[in-house]
């Protein structure tokens, strides 16, 4: 038991030392893009802490039974594990350092959350009762916290091309459907030519700046990529919750704080869906809407462990 402590300490360290290099490998990499192995390093960084995480969440499920999210702190480590399963496949498929320098200082920041804030009796396993053994639940926390990790990823490059594009009037031509081939995008060199702000006030793609603003067209189809992933996976875990409700409470919805911000949250991003496949929306429009949603997605998951109890409440913040 106390060996198997050590490994998940040793583990915590690891990741949180491989994403606190990782983030200052793609920084490295955004601002100086002379120093070509910065991007590289970073997403070997982020491959390890992916890896750690995985083997730490492995191991707990191992020594005690069953699948590990039956407390905040294994919901945050399987959180960061998707963030950085996600930024290891975009960082696969496509060399934007900007993805990674985003991603990786939130990760960094959720794991010194759960590893240094946390009270020690909240990181350690406990038996489950038999409300909670129930593969229903299993299939909803899981799947539920693979849509934050991919919704929280999508509106946070949702909120950078916000920030891209602050006070300037860009028109993307491509599709808001993300017609984009993404694998073909040149996006080396694309991170410091936006930073540099080689965007003119009002531009178009295909345009002088088509580099720059490739980037930014490119940033706009993977947020819609992505949001589009997570939220079908939102609505599955959803409706899993509310099987699972049934068989723990009585009744498939009662209305708590979580079940009613898990609502407003789908609410937000139907409405980011609906206005980029009805109403053509991309660029601005649509980040905006993305990034309410991250904001949503923050207080559905943390945010109403502080404003009140409910059923869902871990019971140290409500």
């Amino acid at each position: 038991m106390m060996l198997s402590i050590n490994i998940q300490n040793y583990l915590d360290n690891l990741t949180f030392l491989s994403l606190f290099i990782g983030m200052l490998a793609y920084w490295t990499s955004v601002s100086f893009t002379s120093l070509k192995s910065g991007a590289k390093v970073g997403f070997i960084s982020v491959c390890i802490a992916n890896l750690a995480i995985f083997t730490n969440l492995g191991s707990r499920w191992l020594e005690n039974g069953y699948f590990p999210l039956s407390n905040l702190y294994e919901s945050l480590l399987f959180f960061t594990w998707g963030i950085t399963a996600i930024t290891v496949i975009i960082e696969r498929n496509i060399s934007i350092s900007l993805i990674g320098a985003v991603t990786s200082p939130l990760s960094l920041f959720v794991i010194g959350f759960a590893t240094l804030s946390l009270p020690e009796g909240m990181q350690k396993a406990a038996p489950l009762v038999p409300a909670l053994k129930s593969n229903w639940l299993m299939m909803h926390v899981s799947i539920m916290m693979l849509s934050y990790s991919t919704l929280i990823t999508g509106s946070l490059l949702s909120i950078l091309f916000l920030v891209l594009t602050l006070g300037k009037n860009v028109s993307l031509q491509g599709s808001s459907l993300g017609g984009t081939n993404l694998q073909q995008v040149d996006t080396r060199n694309m991170s410091m030519a936006v930073l540099e702000g080689t965007i003119p006030n009002e531009t178009k793609l295909g345009s002088s700046d088509s580099l720059s603003l490739s980037l930014l067209e490119t940033l706009d189809n993977l947020s819609y990529r992505i949001i589009g992933l997570g939220f079908p996976l939102l609505t599955t875990g959803i409706i899993a919750g509310a099987v699972w409700a049934n068989e723990a409470w009585g009744a498939y919805w009662s209305w708590d704080p979580k079940e009613t911000w898990a609502l407003i949250t789908w609410f937000v991003f139907a409405a980011y869906l609906h206005a980029r496949i009805t109403k053509s929306w991309q660029g601005k429009r649509p980040a905006i809407l993305a990034s309410i949603g991250f904001v949503v997605v923050w207080i559905c998951y943390l945010g109403v462990n502080f404003l009140g109890k409910g059923l869902h409440s871990y019971g140290w913040i409500a």
